[in-house]
């Protein structure tokens, strides 16, 4: 079954429950189960790709709006060292996102190899 962050099933997360303030903001946050029933279903479907990113999304699920944020605008070409992004590969994968720290360590390859790195 589909459910919030929160634990709130998604049946439960509709318009009017909006309109009558039930809704918090965990509520509206999609839950990494979900997002790992999502990939199986990309799967099934033969999408390992697509698959794949919905278990690295399962994975910052857990993670609060501000640090995903900070790990966008450090992926971004030239903004970071190539050890500033062996840190938050580290990071990550010290907090059990250990495919987003590989997809981290990937694009630092890359960078390094075209010249993106800071």
């Amino acid at each position: 079954m589909s459910r919030a962050f929160s634990g709130k099933p998604a049946d439960d997360l509709t318009i009017d429950a909006l309109v009558r303030d039930e809704l918090a903001p965990d509520d509206v946050r999609i839950h990494p189960d979900t997002l790992e029933a999502q990939a199986v279903v990309a799967e099934r479907h033969g999408n390992p790709q697509l698959a794949a990113n919905f278990r690295r999304a399962a994975e910052l699920a857990r993670f609060p709006e501000s640090e995903i944020l900070a790990l966008y605008e450090a992926l971004r070409p030239r903004r970071s060292t190539m050890d500033e992004l062996d840190a938050l590969a580290d990071d990550l994968a010290a907090r059990d996102a250990p495919r987003c720290a590989a997809l981290v360590r990937e694009a630092a390859a890359a960078y390094a190899a075209r010249g993106l790195l800071r």
